[in-house]
């Protein structure tokens, strides 16, 4: 029988190394499109502004708190992690992140493990996401 490698977390590992922001944006590009065409059910994005957003926020409370990766961090290849043990942030974690993503200041403010100020106050950071 073999144990399951258990990743280092993120915190404590001197060899965490966050992903690319390419991967980053473009994660956030894939969710952001499939945020519009979920929106176009019930609103307009070009006259409701509010509807992709709110999309995306319940998106990443969601997808973030119960599989770690949004349907563009999949594709990407990364996920969203807590920062002090390397699981999954929650559902309310992950709605705080969102709502803070949407404003798009608290992404651009990034320390040096690229955790913006959105990873910082979710506790939590982006990181490779291993394959199986």
């Amino acid at each position: 029988m073999t144990i399951p490698h258990v990743p280092a977390a993120p915190a404590t590992d001197p060899t965490f190394t966050p992903p690319s922001l390419g991967k980053r944006f473009g994660a956030l590009i894939i969710d952001w499109v499939l945020c519009l065409l979920v929106s176009n059910i019930f609103a307009d994005p070009v006259h409701d502004g509010w509807a992709p957003v709110l999309v995306l926020v319940v998106v990443y409370g969601l997808f973030l708190g119960l599989f770690a990766q949004t349907p563009g961090m999949y594709i990407t290849k990364i996920r969203c992690v807590n920062w002090h043990d390397g699981g999954r942030i929650g559902v309310l974690r992950g709605l705080i992140r969102g709502l803070l993503l949407a404003l798009v200041v608290p992404a651009l403010i990034m320390d040096e493990h690229r955790r913006g100020l959105h990873d910082r106050l979710a506790d939590s950071v982006i990181a490779d996401a291993p394959r199986r």
